[in-house]
This record gives C-alpha cells, sequence and structure tokens, in this order.
C-alpha cells in the first residue's frame, strides 16, 4: 500500500487535534488587557502543545516522504501514534487551568512520554518493513534527539511531584531541540 491514505488520514486528525485545543481556549472577561493575566498559563500551556503537535506533524511528514509504502502494522503503530496525541487537548486543558499541580504537569508528561515511545515504535516498524539499509533506517542513525526526549520526559514525570516547573522548562527544552526539522531524512531524499 502507498503511503498518500495514511498521510492524509493523520494530517486530519492532528488538524482536528489542533482544533479541539484552539475551541477550549476561554474568551477574556473584560476588555482591558488585564483580563488577559488569568488565562497566561492556559495560553502558554496552548502554545507549547501546538508546537508539539507540530513538531509531531513535520518529522511524521518527513518519516513518511522516506517510506514507500505501508503495512498493517504500520498503520496500526501509526493509530497508536495518533491516540496519544489526540490525549494532549485534555491534558493542555488540565494543566493550564491547574499551572502548578504536580499531577497535571506529571500527566502531561506522561502523555508526551507515550507519543514519543509511539513514534519510535512506528519508526522502527516503518524500518522494518523498508529493511534496516532503508532511507529511514540511515537517517536515524543513532537517534539522539529521540533518546534525550525519553529521558528528559520520564525525569519531567518525576520531578512534577518536587519541582514543577522544572518538569515545564524540561517540556520546553524537548520541543526546542525538536523545533528545527529533522534535516537527515531531507538530506538523503535530495542526494
Amino acid at each position: 500500500m502507498k503511503t498518500i491514505r495514511l498521510e492524509a488520514f493523520s494530517d486530519a486528525v492532528i488538524a482536528i487535534i489542533i482544533t479541539i485545543m484552539v475551541l477550549e481556549l476561554e474568551v477574556p472577561r473584560g476588555t482591558d488587557l488585564a483580563a488577559l493575566r488569568p488565562l497566561v498559563p492556559v495560553l502558554l500551556t496552548y502554545v507549547l502543545s501546538f508546537l508539539y503537535l507540530g513538531i509531531y506533524w513535520n518529522n511524521h511528514h518527513h518519516m513518511l516522504q522516506a517510506s514507500e509504502r505501508v503495512n498493517g502494522a504500520i498503520l496500526w503503530a501509526n493509530l497508536h501514534l495518533l491516540f496519544w496525541l489526540s490525549l494532549i487537548p485534555f491534558v493542555t486543558g488540565w494543566l493550564g487551568e491547574n499551572h502548578g499541580g504536580s499531577w497535571p504537569t506529571a500527566l502531561y508528561g506522561i502523555v508526551l512520554l507515550m507519543a514519543a515511545i509511539a513514534y519510535l515504535l512506528l519508526q522502527r516498524v516503518i524500518v522494518l518493513h523498508h529493511g534496516r539499509d532503508s532511507t529511514l533506517a540511515t537517517a536515524i542513525g543513532r537517534d539522539w534527539k529521540g533518546k534525550v526526549s525519553l529521558l528528559s520526559y520520564a525525569a519531567a514525570i518525576g520531578i512534577a511531584f518536587v519541582a514543577e516547573w522544572v518538569s515545564d522548562l524540561l517540556y520546553v527544552a524537548v520541543a526546542l531541540i525538536w523545533l528545527v526539522p529533522d534535516r537527515r531524512i531531507e538530506s538523503l531524499l535530495k542526494g
């Protein structure tokens, strides 16, 4: 099977997830800038979650560009990733409304960790399907960003019960290392 249906479906689901998140934003009650002050934690959490979804969408696109075909295992692995991404609006809302809370911060990290694991699983299933000498396998290499992300999420989950703000910084740091799309795949596809 070609990748086009998988790409289109994933794009649609991520677009819906983003739409759900923006519809969850509360309109300020007031006409001055002070009315925005109580919404700052919600807006900052929304921005971070939007950034994460954009990162997943971008890297998912690049990964599928390095793939020629999909099979049933890839379809299920992709659904597994989309499941965890679909929980981002829920944890975004809870964290935004309860900024500084240990459990909302930890659960946000758990969803990010599970999404990262699901992405790595999808990546591995695609590599297994295409072979260890495939473009994707070559591009992934040792995947230091993936390993650092998993360790950071795991640490942030535990740290959330001691110093929630450190967890927030770790979530932002991971997003920043992924902000620039993985150029290894683009480079191999061009070459």
